[in-house]
């Protein structure tokens, strides 16, 4: 699990505009490099050690990083310079497949050294026995971002609804091009040997294509094109709930004819999530972090006590929903799925596409 002590607010770079709602743009120009209010990371923080404390009740052993206070940051490379970023969310970061773990390369200058904190995680857990890769760093020069891309254009799903067909991502359109290899992990989502991703924002083809070739014949990766006014990451849009179940999106369907007719083909159910009750102010991120969900078992599954709707889709799947109040770490854009990473599950690898 992350943390969040430490968080700053990013400075807001042309790029950085797709992370952040319109109406806080001001915001972000004013206070870049500060502390956030201390009131939004103290509740923050509190529902992080909420969550910790009901997967520990569940079984689950739970380790965190120490805290890296940003505002004390500020670092340059030949090809930017910047404060760093904020996040709690590991599932951005690190990538688990197997008995690796990736560090993700990331795509936005405040976010290069946001692995850093995970660093003696990772060590421990080579230690350990686990192989430990750093995808190739991208330079984040300004050739990496399309610096044409209009601000009416940017920003999308954080809060302007009905943004046109013929613009952004639904027509192929992003803030970063192909010049280099880049992604952020909770980009890719793993149904044991097949790993879904998408096309998005911060991840190109270029680093899917990396991710592919690094990983080999053992796993499969399938692209995937949802409806989607601005995607960053996948698992707000696309999110398995164990075997046989996969949950998405109604506002963000899937467009890929191939991708869904694997699933049906295997026998999957398709089943669409209800829109999420947490109030959107100051959010980084969509009422569909309700979808954001840390499936433990066959069973049980965490979900936000806010979020009844969810609860009730999933006791009428037969699951058992475990509460916790996390809807005060919403602000920093991150669902429970985002804040933890599972390194460790019992089981055998399986393949459910074949």
């Amino acid at each position: 699990m992350g943390t969040i002590e430490g968080v700053t607010v990013p400075p807001l770079t042309h790029e950085m505009k797709v992370m952040v709602r319109r109406n806080y743009w001001d915001f972000y120009r004013e206070h870049a490099g500060e502390p956030y209010p201390e009131h939004l990371v103290r509740g923050a923080a509190k529902a992080l050690d909420n969550l910790q404390r009901v997967l520990e009740d569940e079984g689950v052993t739970v380790t965190r990083p120490d805290p890296v206070d940003y505002a004390q940051t500020e670092f340059r490379t030949p090809h930017f310079e910047s404060t760093g970023f904020f996040n709690a969310d590991i599932r951005d970061v690190v990538l688990a497949v197997g008995d690796e773990l990736i560090e993700a390369p990331m795509a936005l200058p405040p976010r290069y050294f946001e692995h850093v904190k995970y660093h003696s995680l990772l060590q421990r857990y080579f230690e350990r026995g686990a192989r430990w890769t750093a995808a190739p760093k991208c330079s984040m020069g300004q050739h990496m971002y399309d610096y044409d891309y209009p601000d009416e254009h940017l920003a999308f799903f954080r809060g302007d609804p009905n943004v046109p067909d013929d613009v952004g991502p639904l027509a192929g359109h992003y803030m970063t091009n192909e010049a280099e290899p880049c992604f952020d992990a909770a980009d890719f989502v793993r149904f044991g040997r097949d790993i879904v991703v998408q096309r998005s924002q911060v991840t190109n083809e270029l680093g899917i294509k990396w991710l592919e070739r690094h990983l080999g014949s053992e796993y499969r990766i399938h692209r995937a094109r949802f409806r989607s006014s601005g995607p960053v990451h996948i698992d707000t849009t696309w999110v398995p709930l164990g075997e046989g179940r996969v949950l998405t999106c109604p506002a963000r369907p899937c467009l890929s004819p191939d991708l869904l007719d694997m699933f049906k083909r295997a026998g999957w159910e398709i089943i669409e999530a209800p829109e999420g009750v947490a109030p959107a102010e100051f959010q980084l991120s969509s009422r569909w972090l309700s979808m954001n969900l840390l499936v433990l078992d066959e069973e049980r599954v965490v979900v936000d006590q806010h979020e009844e709707p969810t609860i009730r889709m999933l006791k009428n799947l037969g699951m058992k929903p475990v509460l916790v109040d996390f809807k005060d770490h919403y602000v920093f854009g991150g669902g429970l799925h985002c804040a933890t990473l599972d390194v460790r599950r019992r089981g055998e690898l399986k393949s459910y596409f074949d």
